[in-house]
């Protein structure tokens, strides 16, 4: 267990700067943020700040900016957005590694906000440069981890920062991710069911494996299935299957045994256009020159019907294509299975990423037990990973 920010005395903060690591790495459109999703979920801490008086200090990195600052990855649009949602002045800090950022925070009223400047403009971000670090941690006198989308990031801001500046403790977001996938690996209502899916089984090998020997199901959807098709000897068209994973996916069938759940048929087409001719196929008859960019309805309401009788359901990735319809039916069946199945006492939780956008799709996120804000550390710590941003945290 990590130390947390309800932890700290409320002496702590009044009148300190706490540097606070938020996930701000949001989409923009013509200047402004397209949506405010992470930038409201890291609201609760921020608020909890302001009220204890705290000056508080805002670092966050916004995409994959190349060779320095570039103007099209400036934070600029979210201190604006920001504003709004706080109903308070955010001050910018166009280069916090220069001494007058540091005056600067130094000078905020008692509960004011100001966002620093992307990180990653920074030379030695990416790489957890130390000297990088001291610099960050100068701009506050605590340090409070908000951002577990970055937390398997090994950056000066995520992890270096934490050796350097104390206090260094999770927000109510890390926290609440850390609670929810903290316990449906060690402690799951049963049964517990995990729904995967996306395109590829590489990318989730490693999280099959780790989820084997603790759930009671593992239910297989989106092209991934393909693979396996092609590892039980069946025909996949022209569907996405990845050649070298064949034989893995052939060794974890065997040894999975009826844990591992897969769709019984699928929505084929042959190309992927909303307007294409589809087809309702049995997974043993995908025909040639067809592709499978959906489960079929039989397979979702088997899968809908597992989801609602569990007692824990971890989710990560669509069962189709769910960005074009029609082939979203079989992803939307799912969210709306997982709604009913949190409304009947059942902990939910979805893995972030592409399930994250599909609940939010369906109209069901706020009926999820919780909806990670972090993919890809997501689905390492599920995996059993240690996260360097969490790791780097004071233990409670």
């Amino acid at each position: 267990m990590k130390r947390t920010l309800a932890s700290l005395d409320a002496g702590v903060l009044d009148g300190r700067r706490a540097l606070v690591r938020v996930d701000f790495n949001v989409p923009l459109a013509d200047g402004r943020v397209a949506d405010d999703t992470r930038i409201r979920a890291a609201l609760p801490t921020i608020r909890y700040l302001r009220e204890r008086g705290a000056r508080v200090v805002l670092l966050s990195h916004l995409g994959r900016p190349k060779g320095g600052a570039d103007p099209r990855f400036s934070l600029r649009p979210v201190a604006r957005a920001l504003e709004t949602l706080l109903g308070a002045p955010v001050a910018f800090l166009a280069d916090p590694v220069a001494p007058d950022a540091v005056t600067e925070t130094k000078r905020l009223p008692r509960g004011g906000v100001a966002l620093a400047e992307n990180t990653r403009f920074q030379p030695g971000e990416e790489t957890n440069d130390a000297e990088l670090a001291r610099r960050f941690a100068a701009l506050g006198d605590l340090y409070v981890d908000d951002a577990f989308g970055s937390a398997h990031r090994a950056h000066s801001s995520t992890e270096a920062v934490a050796h350097i500046l104390k206090p260094a403790v999770s927000g109510f977001l890390m926290e609440q991710e850390l609670r929810y996938l903290g316990a449906a690996l060690a402690d799951p209502k049963r049964p517990f069911i995990a729904v995967l899916g996306g395109a590829k089984i590489s990318g989730k090998i490693d999280l099959i494996e780790a989820l084997l020997p603790r759930v009671d199901e593992i239910i297989i959807g989106g092209a991934m299935a393909c693979t396996f098709f092609r590892a039980m000897g069946l025909e996949t068209g022209t569907s996405l299957v990845e050649e070298d994973r064949v034989e893995m996916a052939r060794a974890l069938l065997d040894r999975a045994g009826r844990k591992l759940v897969l769709p019984s048929g699928a929505v084929v087409a042959q190309r992927l256009t909303a307007d294409a001719e589809t087809r309702i196929v049995k997974r043993d008859a995908i025909p040639a020159g067809w592709a499978m960019y959906d489960i079929d309805q039989l397979s979702a309401e088997d899968f809908a019907a597992a989801i609602e009788s569990a007692g824990t359901v971890v989710w990560n990735g669509p069962m189709g294509v769910f960005e074009t319809p029609p082939f979203d039916r079989g992803t939307l069946t799912v969210a709306h299975a997982m709604a009913r199945a949190t409304s009947r006492g059942a902990v939910t939780i979805v893995g972030g990423g592409d399930s994250a956008a599909a609940v939010a799709r369906a109209g069901v996120a706020d009926r999820m037990s919780h909806v990670s804000t972090g993919g890809g550390a997501s689905l390492e710590f599920l995996e059993g990973k240690v996260l360097p941003g969490v790791a780097a945290l004071d233990d409670a």
